[in-house]
């Protein structure tokens, strides 16, 4: 496969998935572009894999983390430049919308390790190797961030659901 036909099958694919890491859709885009500049530059190797495409979305989830060291050289500027991106279908879906925030709040790590198991709907393997630790730190990550999103969530439990019911 060329690189020009990979980027086709694979780029919506790999956005998605950047953005669902990063939370920010520019910043997915962003980290998305340095990934596939490199990774064009080094295409006749990588084609040669077993599995590219994991090797690509393990290069987005390196860069994503790697990303706040990169911001560090910026020169921040007085004046902000508005937001002209239309209102996204995302943002309107409430139940989702509450839980994308809480996610943000979530350390990288676990951000990345939650978003590769429920939305890249990856293994604990899958995720070890991509992430280049053990299973263990996985589930570990895993644990932590579930039980911050319910506490964050404080979804509350049938019972207090069917109690709420009964008086109201």
């Amino acid at each position: 496969m060329t690189f020009d036909e990979f980027t086709r099958l694979r780029l919506p694919g790999l956005a998605r998935f950047a953005a669902m890491i990063c939370v920010d859709r520019g910043l997915a885009e962003d980290v998305v572009q340095e990934v596939l500049l490199r990774v064009h530059g080094r295409w006749a190797e990588i084609d040669r894999l077993a599995h590219p495409d994991a090797y690509v979305r393990r290069m987005i989830v390196n860069e994503y983390l790697s990303w706040k060291r990169k911001w560090a050289r910026v020169v921040p500027t007085e004046t902000v430049p508005e937001d002209e991106v239309g209102a996204d279908p995302f943002d309107q879906l409430g139940d989702r919308a509450q839980l994308a925030a809480e996610i943000v709040r979530l350390p990288r790590r676990q951000r990345v390790v939650v978003v590769l198991r429920f939305y890249g709907g990856l293994s604990d393997a899958e995720i070890a190797a991509d992430l280049g630790c053990s299973q263990g730190t996985v589930r570990s990550h895993m644990s932590r961030a579930l039980a911050t999103l319910r506490v964050q969530l404080d979804v509350p439990s049938e019972v207090g659901d069917s109690d709420e019911r009964l008086t109201h």
